[in-house]
């Protein structure tokens, strides 16, 4: 009698592991292990099955939104791109209303609401702009020390200062003066120089950072960055376009 249930339980497992209804966890790391190998669409997939069995999974969200961002940056194709950062986008906000207290929830919305903005007019950026701050800065708060957060805010930096003079008037209406007015090259490069220092090996950290130093014509330390992510193997999803953009930029500082 024994023997039996334990046969009958091994095939009413077997028969779940077939049918894919692992529960969340198992799909949780499932989708650990691909990302690792970066396989990110079947670590997203994995993600997504976790979040249909648990829609409350905070890891589940949090995780799908990240490589959904991440399948979204170089994806040729508009309509998927834009998404997938919707998609992240809805990820992360239901990550946040489950634990407003996660750093990672927090960044992962700036991010995914920051690379859609990247698609639109500088205008439309504007309107964005406020909660990929808001997002970033609740983030920093939470974690001073993550280096993703620090990254967006040196972008988010870069960017208000790229804009021209009627579109930074724009941005100062939508934002309010007071957080236009916080804006500047020097706190693009330090949030940058600050995500690089916490996370060294992180290639579009160095990428980022080497664009700002371009563009405040600091040729050689721009130059030092593109170098060094010429050396540097490519171990994250994008690394390999980052180091395509990389090469093209130190060629036309050369």
């Amino acid at each position: 009698m024994k023997r039996t249930i334990i046969v009958v339980a091994a095939l009413l497992c077997g028969t779940r592991l077939a049918l894919g209804q692992q529960s969340a966890a198992e799909h949780i790391a499932l989708g650990d292990k691909e990302h690792a190998s970066n396989n990110i669409a079947r670590a997203l997939a994995h993600y997504q099955a976790a979040i249909k069995v648990d829609s409350n999974n905070v890891s589940a969200l949090t995780k799908a939104a990240y490589d959904a961002v991440d399948l979204g940056e170089f994806d040729p194709s508009e309509q998927r791109r834009d998404t997938l950062y919707r998609e992240a986008e809805a990820y992360s906000r239901r990550a946040i209303a489950l634990d407003s207290t996660n750093a990672e929830t927090h960044f992962q919305l700036a991010r995914a609401v920051g690379r859609r903005a990247l698609t639109m007019g500088k205008r439309d950026q504007v309107k964005f702009a406020s909660e990929v701050y808001n997002e970033a800065q609740t983030a920093l708060k939470l974690n001073p020390k993550h280096s993703g957060a620090l990254h967006v805010m040196g972008v988010w930096n870069e960017h208000i200062m790229q804009l021209n003079g009627f579109t930074r008037m724009l941005a100062k209406t939508l934002l309010g003066g007071k957080v236009f007015g916080e804006a500047s090259w020097d706190k693009a490069q330090a949030d940058l120089e600050q995500a690089v220092a916490l996370d060294p090996n992180r290639i579009t950290h160095r990428l980022d950072l080497g664009m700002v130093y371009a563009d405040r014509d600091m040729k050689e330390k721009a130059k030092e960055q593109f170098e060094w992510i010429a050396r540097a193997p490519a171990t994250d999803y994008n690394d390999i376009k980052y180091k395509e953009l990389a090469a093209r930029r130190l060629k036309e500082l050369e």
